[in-house]
C-alpha cells in the first residue's frame, strides 16, 4: 500500500467502528521538507547546569559516550547564553532571562568550551539544537541598553514583561530591525555549527517572522532541524519541522490519574487528527516531562504512578518523535529546581529506566512503522471489547506492521482486538498498566509475559 493510499484510509476503521458514521478524513498539505536524519531521531532535552556538579559544557562531553550507547540523536541545549541580574530570580537566573544573544553563560563555560563540545558531539555524530528565546531578553540586555524602542511597553510606557516573568523584556515584532537582529544572532550559531532550534513560547512571536526567518536560515543550511515550542497549525506550514503535543500530554496526565478512560483517549486521537489544521506531516514531540514539566507539574511517578514505565513505551509507539528529558533515563525522582543549583543524580537507577529507553530505541531505529512523518507509519485505532481499559492501534510502512496495545487500568485484563492483521490471534491478556508491541516481522516488547519473552528491542 503506498503512502498516499494510507492518508485516505487512516482512521476509517476505527471511525466506522467505533463512532457508527462515516466522516471524512481531513488532510492537509505542506511543501515543508524534513531533514532526513530527523525520520528516527531520539530527541533528548540537556539540562546543562544542573547535569554535573561541575554545570559546564567540559563536565558534560563525559556523558556523551553513555547518550551515545543509549541511542539518543539529537541534543537539545536549553538556553546556553548569559543570564541577565536585573530582576533575577534566585541565586543563578532563568536560563530564559538571556543578555546576550552571541554570548555564553559563563556559569558552563566560555564559547571555545562550547565550540569544543560541539565538534566532539558531531564526531560522535549526535546533532545539537539550541534552545532560542526569539520572544523576549532579560531585563539588562545587550538590546535593552542599545536599543530600548526595540521593546513593548505598558500603560505606564515601561519596557513590557510576560505572565510573571518579571525577569524579561518583550520584543516589538513590528520593529524591522528587531526581526534583522534576531535572524543574524540565529545565523551567528548557525555559522557556529549547531543543527536547528527549539523556539521557546513560539506562538508568541508572529508567524511571518518565523516563515521569514527558517527560510532564510534553511539557505545557509538545509539540513535544519526547527522545533516550536507550540501546539499552533498556522506556525508548521513553513517554519517548523515539530511542535510541543501539549494537548496529548494532558490527556496522558488524565488518564493516569484516573480522570479519563482508554475510549477518550482514541475519541482524542480521531478527533485531533480531523480538527486540529496540523499539516499532515507535521511531527509531534511526545514527551511525558521536560523541564517545565518535571520543575513545577511533579515527577513521572507523581504523575503517572504505577504506570510511569508504561506511558515512556507509549511515547515511542504513537506518531512522531520521543523525547527524554535530562535524568528521566536515571528514575530522576525529584523536582529539579530552575534557579539554583540542583544536581540530578545519575548513580541511582532504582527503576531501571536507562534500560527501558535503550530498548524502545533500538526498538524504534528497527521498524520504520514506528519513525516519525512522514516515513513512519499512520495510525489505525482498532476496537476491543474492552473500551474503557484497552487501547489498540496499528502502524505500518513498506511492510513493517506493528500491533501496539495497552491496558490503561490498574487490573488485568482479558480482551479481543479485532480487524488486526499482525498475529492470528484475536484474544490477549494484559497486566495492570500492561502494554504488548507486536511486529508482523516477529519482534515483540512487552511486559504481558516475562517467561518466555523478556522486555527488550531486537538488537541493532
Amino acid at each position: 500500500m503506498t503512502y498516499s493510499m494510507k492518508k485516505v484510509i487512516f482512521l476509517f476503521a476505527v471511525i466506522l467502528c467505533l463512532f457508527g458514521c462515516n466522516i471524512q478524513h481531513k488532510s492537509i498539505e505542506t511543501d515543508l521538507q524534513h531533514p532526513e536524519w530527523v525520520k528516527d531521531a531520539i530527541i533528548y532535552e540537556v539540562n546543562v547546569r544542573q547535569y554535573t556538579p561541575e554545570g559546564t559544557f567540559a563536565a558534560l562531553e563525559n556523558h556523551l559516550d553513555r547518550l551515545q550507547k543509549t541511542g539518543i540523536d539529537i541534543l537539545w541545549m536549553m538556553p546556553i547564553y548569559p543570564i541577565g541580574v536585573e530582576e533575577r530570580k534566585g541565586t543563578l537566573g532563568s536560563y530564559y532571562a538571556v543578555q546576550d544573544y552571541y554570548g555564553v553563560n559563563p556559569e558552563f563555560g566560555t564559547i571555545e568550551d562550547f565550540k569544543h563540545f560541539l565538534n566532539k558531539a558531531h564526531q560522535m555524530e549526535f546533532k545539537v539544537i539550541l534552545d532560542w528565546v526569539a520572544n523576549h531578553t532579560s531585563r539588562d540586555a545587550v538590546w535593552v541598553k542599545e536599543n530600548p524602542e526595540w521593546f513593548c511597553r505598558d500603560s505606564l510606557g515601561n519596557i513590557a514583561t510576560l505572565y510573571d516573568w518579571t525577569d524579561v523584556s518583550v520584543l516589538n515584532y513590528e520593529k524591522s530591525e528587531v526581526r534583522e537582529a534576531m535572524i543574524s544572532a540565529m545565523k551567528y550559531w548557525v555559522e557556529v555549527g549547531v543543527d536547528g532550534f527549539r523556539c521557546d513560547v513560539a506562538a508568541e512571536v508572529p508567524v511571518d517572522f518565523w516563515n521569514e526567518c527558517t527560510t532564510e536560515l534553511r539557505e545557509v543550511s538545509d539540513s535544519l532541524f526547527f522545533l516550536a515550542e507550540a501546539e499552533k497549525d498556522s506556525l508548521q506550514f513553513v517554519a517548523f519541522d515539530s511542535y510541543y503535543s501539549w494537548k496529548q500530554m494532558q490527556k496522558w496526565y488524565d488518564l493516569a490519574s484516573g480522570k479519563i478512560n482508554a475510549d477518550s483517549l482514541a475519541d482524542f486521537y480521531v478527533n485531533y487528527e480531523k480538527n486540529s489544521g496540523m499539516p499532515h506531516y507535521s511531527i509531534p514531540m511526545n514527551f511525558t516531562s521536560n523541564h517545565d514539566q518535571n520543575s513545577w507539574t511533579g515527577t513521572d511517578i507523581e504523575k503517572f504512578g504505577e504506570a510511569y514505565r508504561q506511558f515512556a513505551v507509549l511515547s515511542f509507539v504513537v506518531p512522531g518523535m520521543p523525547m527524554i528529558y535530562s535524568g528521566q533515563e536515571a528514575s530522576l525522582d525529584k523536582r529539579l529546581k530552575f534557579f539554583v543549583k540542583d544536581t540530578i543524580d545519575w548513580a541511582n537507577d532504582k527503576f531501571e529506566m536507562g534500560e527501558l529507553y535503550k530498548s524502545l530505541i533500538k526498538m524504534r531505529d528497527n521498524h520504520a512503522s514506528l519513525w516519525a512523518q512522514p516515513w513512519g507509519g499512520t495510525m489505525l485505532i482498532l476496537p476491543s471489547d474492552k473500551p474503557e481499559q484497552i487501547f489498540a492501534f496499528e502502524r505500518e510502512v513498506e511492510g513493517d506492521l506493528c500491533l501496539a496495545m495497552f491496558n490503561f487500568s490498574n487490573k488485568e485484563v482479558t480482551f479481543n482486538v479485532e480487524n488486526h492483521i499482525v498475529t492470528k490471534d484475536n484474544q490477549f491478556t494484559l497486566p495492570p498498566h500492561g502494554y504488548n508491541i507486536i511486529f508482523s516481522l516477529g519482534d515483540y516488547f512487552g511486559n504481558c509475559d516475562t517467561n518466555l519473552k523478556k522486555e527488550n528491542g531486537p538488537e541493532k
